[in-house]
């Protein structure tokens, strides 16, 4: 099976799935986000492995914080995530081996942050009052569409290099043509709050930075699995590599939205 057959299959499958429990919110979605943090961190776990991160350490703070978002909002999640820091510290000092603390600590503490935020913020941005259902599905469309039309559009027609170091097949008219596509998905999807919630300018705000989050989340992940020295994360999604690699985009472009939201809008 060719590598855009299977992304094309991975996203047929999943992406009505992930909508869907969107839809419903609650403890469905929280499950789900669950489910991928966990999954997330085997895999962060795995790539950073000559780190030695605190394995323990990482899963008790990232599934604190996904609960506490879920039930307690923003504030205790970060508690939850803050609570890493213990954690670790405590592995670290039962650990036998006798690896650099520094190093240790500081591996688990950002794949915390990074797997626990970035999908974390989705729990709250569907908690939202009033519209966290639409905003949540935008951006999910949006970040889905940026991803799509920037890939299709540096196939197609991408010459100069976005990121030659950090990921060579990304380009410039990829970068653009997604851009377009997921500013558009924005303004298409909240235009009808416009005289109720958001403005268009504020939709395409929220678009433009939603996008931008995601392509620094994408060159995020580049990075880390440049220095790893691993091409994906993992194999679950087949072309679309591993949880990491699918939402990779989003765990930066879920925290981007929410405090976008909180400032140019109705929380």
């Amino acid at each position: 099976m060719s590598n855009l057959i299977s992304r094309l299959l991975v996203g047929v499958v999943g992406l009505p799935l992930v909508l869907g429990l969107v839809w419903l919110g609650g403890w469905w979605l929280a499950v789900l986000v669950l489910v991928a943090s966990l999954v997330a961190v085997h895999e962060f776990v795995t790539v950073t492995r000559p780190l030695r991160p605190l394995t323990p350490a990482l899963y008790l703070g990232v599934v604190f914080a996904i609960l506490l978002a879920q039930t307690s909002g923003a504030v205790w999640m970060l508690g939850g995530w803050l609570a890493t820091f213990v954690f670790a510290f405590a592995a670290s000092a039962l650990a036998k081996t006798r690896a650099p603390s520094t190093v240790g600590v500081g591996v688990t503490v950002l794949g915390a942050a990074w797997i626990a935020f970035g999908l974390g913020h989705l729990l709250l941005l569907r908690d939202m009052q009033d519209h966290g259902r639409l905003l949540t599905l935008t951006i999910l469309l949006t970040v889905w569409a940026s991803d799509t039309f920037a890939y299709f559009g540096g196939r197609l027609i991408g010459r100069h290099k976005l990121a030659p170091t950090l990921s060579p097949g990304k380009t410039w008219e990829g970068f653009v043509i997604g851009s377009i596509a997921g500013v558009f998905v924005s303004f298409v999807a909240l235009y009808d709050t416009r005289h109720t919630y958001l403005e268009v300018w504020k939709a395409v705000v929220l678009g433009l930075v939603v996008v931008l989050a995601a392509v620094v989340g994408d060159l995020f992940e580049s990075m880390l699995k440049r220095d790893m020295q691993v091409k994906d994360t993992g194999r679950l999604l087949g072309g679309h590599g591993g949880i990491l690699d699918r939402v990779d985009a989003l765990l930066f472009a879920g925290p981007a939205a929410y405090y976008v939201i909180l400032g140019i809008g109705h929380g």
